[in-house]
């Protein structure tokens, strides 16, 4: 090969590494410069027709009965070795060890990393990728795994349509405080700037989820981040997980987007997508809607109320019936001690009859004395 044609091959292998050189030098944020709006001029998959996050709107969700629960394998057994956690500018990662995995899907997925997505400590309502009826959460946790029955590795994995899957969290303030997050929470002044990374002790990844890990959304999108590749099965749970407001504050104040030795400082706030077109896909649930519903606050209060009531009004009738019963009994007993009436028999009515004949006999005799005595021939 000539000069010319080595440099001419150059060139070409120039062109086509240019584009993979440029979007891995690209510095990306959520609202600044090269925001989300502008994603997809840089990440072209990130104007694609399956993206992520999405709103699930649990009308329209297609219940599909063939959808098991989802098998977390491997996340209660973290070992002795510390995870690695680390700042990336955008979110805070926690590296998972190779021996956690996914089952209840089609592929065995292996464990990769999890990271969070949360708002901040202002008035804004939103926090969370993933809404529900339009409602977000505070925050969003993601487990992430790659299909390592099909792929070799997570680069491999990531450009393939059935390469990745990810578990969604969806997070909310309450007042009690969830000790399981702590175990991330309170490392995180050891990685406050981009870049920077800690070890920390392992512990049990299961206690970040909910407990009923047979309720989800299913749904096939996309990274919710730049390359935003279109790979992910996504499994939403439909039950929520608290954490407290000084947690989610914690999360939301002490991380910078900005590097250490930047002068100027960027508190890591607002680092989610938001919600994507679906695009004619469907959402699948695994449960169906009457079982799936869930009561809302007021509506236990109302339904508390009414079965107090209930036993109230039942506890007077009850009442009501047992000195009922009691009174009929004590007139009873009190009707049943007057003397009974002797009966009449034949013997009482024959006496009768003969008294009244006595004293017919008696009339008649007495009459014929009188008779007697006043007859002519009894005077002397």
């Amino acid at each position: 090969m000539d000069t010319l044609g080595f440099f001419m091959l150059l060139i070409l292998l120039f062109f086509q590494w240019m584009p993979a050189l440029a979007a891995e030098e690209i510095t990306w944020t959520y609202s600044g410069l090269v925001g989300q709006s502008e994603w997809s001029e840089y990440f072209p998959d990130c104007g694609g027709t399956s993206q992520s996050p999405v709103d699930v709107m649990t009308t329209q969700a297609k219940y599909d009965p063939s959808l098991i629960p989802v098998t977390p394998l491997g996340y209660s057994q973290h070992g002795n070795q510390p995870f690695t956690m680390y700042n990336n500018g955008h979110t805070v990662v926690i590296e998972l060890p190779e021996w956690m995995g996914l089952g209840g899907l089609p592929w065995f997925f292996t464990a990769i990393q999890m990271h969070l997505h949360w708002g901040n400590d202002g008035p804004s309502p939103g926090g969370s990728e993933h809404t529900i009826n339009g409602l977000s959460a505070d925050a969003e946790l993601h487990v992430v795994h790659y299909n390592s029955e099909l792929y070799p590795n997570m680069s491999a994995a990531m450009t393939q349509k059935d390469g990745l899957a990810v578990l969604g969290i969806l997070i909310v303030t309450g007042e009690e405080t969830n000790p399981a997050f702590n175990n991330i929470l309170n490392y995180l002044s050891r990685i406050r700037h981009a870049d920077q990374k800690a070890f920390i002790p392992a512990f049990d990844v299961q206690s970040l989820l909910p407990e009923d890990l047979g309720r989800y959304y299913r749904y096939n999108g996309s990274l919710t981040t730049p390359p935003c590749h279109q790979s992910v099965i996504w499994t939403l749970f439909h039950k929520r997980v608290q954490i407290s407001v000084a947690q989610l504050l914690k999360l939301e104040k002490i991380l910078y987007s900005s590097k250490a030795e930047e002068p100027d400082r960027m508190l890591l706030q607002d680092n989610y997508r938001a919600t994507q077109p679906l695009n004619h896909r469907v959402i699948f649930t695994s449960f169906s809607a009457e079982s799936g519903k869930e009561l809302s606050s007021g509506e236990v209060t109302a339904i508390v109320i009414g079965v107090m009531c209930g036993c109230v009004g039942l506890a007077v009738i009850v009442r009501f019936i047992v000195k009922t019963i009691r009174s009929t009994s004590s007139w009873d007993v009190l009707h049943n001690n007057r003397p009974a009436p002797m009966p009449r028999t034949k013997d009482s009515e024959k006496e009768k009859e003969e008294k009244q004949d006595m004293a017919m006999n008696s009339t008649s005799e007495a009459e014929k004395k009188e008779e007697s005595l006043l007859s002519p021939q009894s005077v002397p």
